[in-house]
Parts: C-alpha cells; structure tokens; sequence
C-alpha cells in the first residue's frame, strides 16, 4: 500500500475542477491542496484507491489509465455508475495523476476497458455489496432485500433508503477489492451499452478544450532542444552568444543542448541562430536495401514460436507451392500536433504535465535520471494531439524536466513539427518471408521467417532522448511491443511453423506503434492466405471460411461479406485489364489470438494509367465482446481504419545514412480528408461476455485487405508497403517480364 502526502479532500476539490477546467476553458489550479484530510490510498487491491463517495452524493472514480481521444472518460464512467447504482452525472473522474491514481498500467494494447475498466467496475461491485451491507443494518433487513439505484440504497418492494453518503460520504471503505463481488446481470443494465455523449466534446468543438500545448503554471519559460544534425551526432562547440544576443539563454550539459527564453517566439528564434558543430555520423542503413540489411543482419536470436507437424503422408496429387516476401517499412507516429510538455523540477520533487500514455510507467524513469526518490516525482496527464502508442511525449516531458533542474523554474518544452517527424521514435521495419503448399482447399505447409527487432527484457521504457543525450541514468534497450503476434494464421493447417529472428538493434529507435507489429504481420498472413486460395482457384471468402473453426471468427468474416455484398469468385476478377479496374478484398483477424475478432472489406479502383488507387468504400464487422458505448467503438473502429489505410497507402520513413529526411507533411504525407472512403461498421454485442478493446484491433487487417482488393482490381500483388502508385507501377512491370 503507498499512502500519498496528496489529502483526499485535496484530490476531490481537484477532480471537481478538473472536469470544470476541461469543459470552460479556465486556467485554475487544477490540482489546489487545502492539507487536510487522510492520505490517498493507491494500493489497486483496495476500492479506496478507485473510489470516493463525497459528501454531496457525488462519487470520484481515480483511474490509472488515461483517456487519449478513445472515449476511455465517459466509458468507465458508465461501468461504474452501472454497478454502483449511480447516475453517470454524478461520477467525478480523476485520471492519470500519479500522485492520486492506482497503477493500472501503461494505456496501451487496447487495455483501458478490458483491463482499466473491467478492474474499476469488480471495485464498484465491492463498494456496492459494501453499501448494501451497511444500509442493511440501517434498515434492519437483509442486503439481498435491498437495491442500489439513484446513488441510494432501499428496499426492492418500496420504502425509503439511504443515500450514498449518508452511508459512508467522506470515509473511506477500507475494504480489499473482492473477486467474487457479484456484477449486475446485464440483462437489468440501463448505462452499460448505451452511446452516452463524450464530456470532452463539447470544448473540443468550440476550441475551449485545455490540451497539454494550452497549460501553464506562474513562472513557466518556454524552451526549445536544439538537435544535431544526424542521428548519432556528438557535440563539439557552440557560440552562445548568438542566443544571448536574442534574450535567450543556453543550456548544454554534455551533447544536450537547448534554449530558454522570457516566450515562446524568442526561444524559437534563439534556436535558429545558435551555431553548433557536431561530428560527423553516418550509421544508417541505405534506404532501399532496408529490407535486405534485416535479413543479412549479424547479430540476432532465432526463436521457433510454433512448430507444428503432422504424421507423414504423401503429398496430395497438383498440389501447389508458393512463397513470397513481405515488408512494412519504417513508419512515424504522425501525430498532428508536435509534442509539449511541462515540468516543474526543484531539488527535492518534480511535477511533469506530460500526455504521454504512460504516467506511472514513467514515474520510476524519471525519478532515475532526476536522481530523486520515485515518490518525489509526480506525473499528471493532460491531453496531446495523440501519441498512438508512444510518439515524442516523453521525450518532450524528459527535456523539460532536464532544463527546469538546470534553471531551477518551470519550463515548457515544445517541440516543432520537425522535431516530431525527424526524431520521434518509429514504428520499426518488419520483414515476413513465408511459404505454403495447398492442395484443394487444403492447406498442407505454412511456414514464417520474420526479421523483427528484439525487446528488451524488463525495459521499462525506451531510452529517452534527453536522458541519453545529457549522459543522465537510464536503462537501455529496444521495445517496440509485441510485434510477433498474429504472424501464424488462424487457418487450419497440416503443418506449421513460425520462426522469429530477433535483431539485436534498429535502424531508427523504435516503440510501439498503433498495433505495434500486427498490421505489418497481418498484412503478410492475410495476404499468403489469398495467394493460396488464388493458387487453388477458390474464393478468397470461401477459402477462408473452410479452413477456420472458430464461430466468431466465422461470424465476422459472414457479416463483412454480407455488406459487401460479396459475389463468389476465384481473384483476381474479370476487370485487371480495364483503363479504371475496380475489385474487392477480405481480410480477418483475431487481435491477438485471444481478444477482438475484425474482418474488413474493401472495394477499390485502379487507374491502369496513373497507378493511382481509391478505396472508394469499407466494410467492417466487429467483435470486442460486450459493448459499452457502442458510438465510442464505432469511432474507434474508423480511426482504426482511417490511420492504416493512410499507413498502408502513403505513410513511409525517408532516410539517408545520417538522418531522418521525411520531416514535414510534404515529404511524410498522410490520407486527406478528400481521400477518407465510405465506411460501414457492423458491431457485435455480447453482453454475456467480457467487454474487449476496441483501440487496435481494426488496425491490423487494414492493409491485407487493401492489397487483396489491389490484386482482384488489376492483378498485381503488391507486398512492399505503402501502396504507391509507383509502386504499383513498377509491380506490374516486373509481372510482366
């Protein structure tokens, strides 16, 4: 149990302006104390450290997991409410604070309702057999005789209750949450299931929303990094006196340097003018033998993740064997707004406003390149632009935190667009070989080779630009997620086997990117998948459906066709060689092999001339098990599509043996607006079931879907990403040869 020096009284005052701060647009202090008061429990075993019944029958849920544009506030909200027995307007929400939240983890993996919420809703089933207990002995009758609803308990057949409050407001349950608390059957929910309204919307609309760009503390500097040339760059000199002369004062300390200024255009200018000299560095890979530098890499593991073989037996008369490579290149998290942050450092605590996903994952980084007790530095979450698994957030919090210890005053740090697109770390370069041998509808081999790069074990975070450039303490490694899953397919097979050779390092420094892994590995499986049914001469739907045993995945895969309105046929179709050629593909996954079940299809067109390609619609069914704001998912489900179709078609890191080169939106495009397709959702509740994420998993088919779409339209398979029209292009021309 880790008590806090943060007062309950304190953190409700602060939930109460929290929510006020988000919807006005007021600058307040968001996280006032008063000192009185017992301290925070953070213990996540205990209800305590998740809720707080007020005393003006209102009730503060404390969440760990943070709300990142996915609807994660209202959705939790209404599991609690729903089995506290409790309007949603009387739930306060605290998020995110380090100081006043349990640790549920970092937000990531599609975890914030399957694991964040699922989590809250056992303590609210705990709070509520708790109160029920409690009114019982009030009442003189049994809890089983008694209801929750209104924020009151009373009896089922009439009669008056006790509110909330009046049963244990300002006090604290002081009770472990219980397993075996019973949920509400959801036959009876009135909250859960419903597309209740986002809080947040209505100031995001009306630009009176405070993201973490917005935030200001009394006595903050602006700052900004100044960064080499080239990735490994060391630093050598610089003359400072042509930042002075703008105002601006430099801080360096080792091959760190930056600027602070009295706002935010001087720091801007003061970084323009500072002349530097760094070495020289060229440890980069060529950018077109990217794929061939994985595979020829010296230093790797080779792990065997499945190896499955049947008894021997002859090999079925015209059986087919094909094999194909497959290769998803380097990708930006590509948030629209460059990264901010602000941070408050003093020589014995830190406070860090950062939108990064992981607040308490953090904590202990920081605290270790601070050189202060983990317990001294706090993190609270404030919106970003979006992170997508973890773009540059925390570095932008660790050179903010950096520059304020040197100065001794709050600092914000924002970085530039530049700064964003060059130096954020990426989605790594995935390379799949694979192999298969089919015969009928029959898949007899299926056998991967996947060049990936090897996490780390035990790395609680990525190194950190800062940190690293100011020689500063942290632990080193790679960690880009778990980017091996769903590179087995889901079909059924005589023999299988999955072999993963782990690099040792990455071109570019790697993390977590949307799915991290699964598209790309997706992309390969889904795709092989319709060169066997291609190779046997059978629908890519039909082959599909003969070789999967799962009823859900079934069921998806059915329900996307049935919007499709998908005719049976052998790919490609009859249009490849029309001017404008138009077709449609399918692609299915189980997110993991253990959650969300997706299938997508896609209709396009190809112009023969140009090699251009419009996704002119999407069809999507979708499986996350029970729903709990059916609007929240479905938004979900469309950014899921939206971002990898923009992945798959445009979205590539440039490079040369130096530095990033794709450092703006012209040279790092991403789907338009103009470009968005039509796109219809099917949601599959089941209210029965445990409530899935609903973050990731539509990310992962996108792109295999597309490129079966490509080969039914024109006959040209496409298995290097993105699909550009150059591509496409010179695809064909090689097909032809």
């Amino acid at each position: 149990m880790e008590p806090s020096h943060f007062s309950r009284r304190a953190v409700l005052k602060g939930g109460a302006l929290t929510i006020a701060f988000a919807l006005s647009g007021e600058r307040a202090d968001l996280f006032a104390q008063d000192g009185g008061g017992p301290p925070r429990i953070l213990d996540a075993k205990e209800v305590d450290a998740f809720f707080a019944v007020n005393g003006d029958g209102t009730v503060t849920v404390f969440c760990g997991k943070v709300d990142l544009g996915q609807g994660l506030r209202i959705a939790i909200r209404q599991m609690a409410a729903e089995e506290l027995g409790i309007g949603v307007d009387k739930i306060k929400y605290v998020e995110g604070d380090t100081a006043v939240t349990p640790d549920q983890g970092r937000t990531s993996g599609s975890s914030g309702i399957q694991r964040g919420g699922v989590q809250i809703r056992q303590a609210a089933a705990t709070a509520r057999k708790a109160l029920s207990e409690l009114a019982a002995q009030h009442l003189g009758t049994k809890p089983d005789d008694l209801i929750a609803v209104d924020g009151q308990i009373r009896p089922k057949v009439g009669g008056a209750g006790i509110l909330f409050a009046d049963l244990i407001g300002e006090r604290r349950f002081d009770l472990k949450i219980d397993p075996k608390a019973p949920l509400k059957n959801p036959s009876s929910y009135i909250i859960v299931g419903k597309s209740l309204p986002r809080p947040d919307v209505p100031a995001k609309c009306t630009g009176r929303n405070i993201y973490v760009h917005d935030f200001t503390v009394p006595g903050m500097l602006p700052a900004r990094v100044v960064r080499p040339p080239a990735i490994g760059a060391k630093f050598i000199s610089v003359d400072e006196s042509t930042a002075e002369n703008l105002g601006a004062k430099v801080v360096r300390i080792k091959d760190f340097l930056a600027v602070v200024a009295a706002d935010e255009w001087m720091a801007v200018r003061a970084a323009r003018a500072l002349r530097a000299q760094w070495s020289a560095w060229s440890g980069l890979p060529e950018q077109d033998t990217l794929a061939a530098t994985l595979r020829s890499a010296a230093d790797i593991t080779d792990e065997i993740l499945i190896n499955k073989a049947a008894p021997d037996a002859p090999r079925p008369e015209g059986a087919k064997t094909i094999a194909a490579s497959y290769f998803w290149p380097m990708q930006s998290h590509a948030s629209l707004g460059p990264s901010c942050a602000v941070a408050d450092v003093r020589a014995d605590a830190a406070t860090i406003w950062t939108a990064s996903q992981g607040t308490h994952g953090n904590r202990a980084t920081f605290a270790r390149f601070l050189g202060l007790p983990r317990e001294k530095v706090r993190l609270i979450y404030l919106e970003g632009a979006g992170c997508y698994g973890m773009n540059g957030h925390e570095d932008a919090a660790a050179d903010a935190a950096i520059i304020s210890r040197a100065i001794g005053r709050p600092v914000r740090v924002q970085w530039s667009r530049e700064d964003e697109h060059g130096w954020d770390p990426k989605g790594p370069p995935q390379l799949l070989d694979i192999s298969g041998a089919v015969a009928g509808d029959r898949i007899l081999d299926w056998r991967v080779e996947m060049w990936l790069p090897q996490a780390t074990r035990g790395l609680p975070n990525i190194p950190l630009l800062g940190p690293e450039a100011a020689g500063l303490d942290q632990v080193r490694g790679l960690n880009a997620g778990q980017i091996s899953q769903n590179g087995d397919p889901p079909y059924a097979a005589d023999n299988v086997r999955i072999l993963v050779h782990w690099l040792k390092d990455a071109p570019l420094r790697p993390a977590p990117l949307r799915s991290p892994g699964k598209p790309a590995n997706c992309f390969a499986v889904e795709s092989f998948i319709d060169e066997l049914a291609a190779a046997a001469r059978v629908d890519p739907v039909e082959f599909r459906l003969r070789g999967l045993s799962d009823a859900r995945g079934v069921e998806v895969i059915k329900r996307t066709a049935t919007l499709m309105k998908w005719q049976a046929r052998p790919s490609p179709g009859p249009d490849k060689d029309a001017p404008i050629a138009r077709g449609r593909g399918m692609a299915y996954v189980h997110y993991k092999h253990d959650e969300t079940y997706v299938a997508i299809g896609m209709e396009v067109a190809v112009d023969r001339s140009s090699g251009k390609i419009t996704v002119e619609r999407v069809a999507c069914a979708h499986d996350c098990g029970q729903i709990i704001n059916p609007d929240g998912v479905r938004a979900q489900v469309e950014g899921c599509i939206l971002q990898t179709l923009s992945r798959a078609l445009k979205e590539e890191v440039k490079f040369d043996r130096s530095r990033v080169l794709s450092v703006d939106w012209s040279s790092y495009p991403i789907l338009t607006f103009s470009e968005a397709p039509k796109v219809e959702i099917e949601l599959i509740d089941r209210p029965t079931l445990p409530p899935l994420g609903a973050g990731e998993a539509a990310c992962t088919p996108v792109a295999a879907a597309l490129a079966n779409a490509i080969h039914d339209a024109s006959g040209v398979r496409l298995r290097t990403v993105p699909f550009t029209p150059e591509r496409l292009k010179a695809a064909r021309n090689q097909q032809s040869t």
